[in-house]
């Protein structure tokens, strides 16, 4: 299965905000780094609990303030209302290529999304040092994804070298791409 391969579909960021939230996750963004933008967050989250653009901008907003513990939540949530919505696993797990196959002739944008998920939950899990969890993580994905388009092939290596003992740099899980 060729994950770049799909038919124009809509995004997530297409589907309807009710109505404020987009202009309260933009005004979190011009408040970034201040209280008040966790609060605009939290808010959007009331009006729009599910929705994916707030899912990804509050992941955003923690992961890159290290609150890992939080974005890892917030991933997770992401994960089990793209999985809901496609019929994959809400934790991950027993991810197959028949099961991603099925879901891509629902949404192949959608599927992506939700691998990217899994990816950034694995590369989150690698943060907290929980390097068994996050291995078997990107195992299943690189299984899926034999060409590598989701790009999980060096975080799994990072993490069997972590693993392994192997790993000198804390610098490694420095990526990008990650929801």
């Amino acid at each position: 299965m060729d994950l770049l391969h799909f038919d124009p579909q809509p995004l997530y960021f297409e589907d309807p905000l009710p109505e404020g939230v987009h202009d309260l996750i933009e005004e979190a963004g011009r408040h970034y780094g201040q209280p008040e933008a966790e609060a605009l967050l939290a808010r959007a989250a009331t009006a729009a609990p599910d929705h994916l653009v707030v899912l990804v901008a509050r992941y955003r907003y923690y992961f890159y303030q290290h609150r890992i513990v939080e974005a890892q939540d917030v991933v997770w949530h992401a994960i089990a209302v793209s999985g809901a919505q496609l019929g994959l696993p809400a934790d991950g797990r027993d991810l197959s290529l028949e099961k991603v196959a099925a879901a891509a002739k629902l949404s192949m944008t959608l599927t992506r999304f939700y691998l990217s998920s899994i990816k950034a939950a694995a590369y989150v899990k690698m943060r907290l040092d929980e390097i068994p969890a996050a291995i078997a993580l990107l195992q299943t994905l690189v299984e899926i994804d034999e060409a590598d388009r989701m790009g999980g092939k060096v975080l799994l290596d990072i993490a069997h070298a972590r693993q392994n003992g192997t790993s000198d740099e804390e610098d490694e899980l420095e990526t990008e791409g990650i929801l």
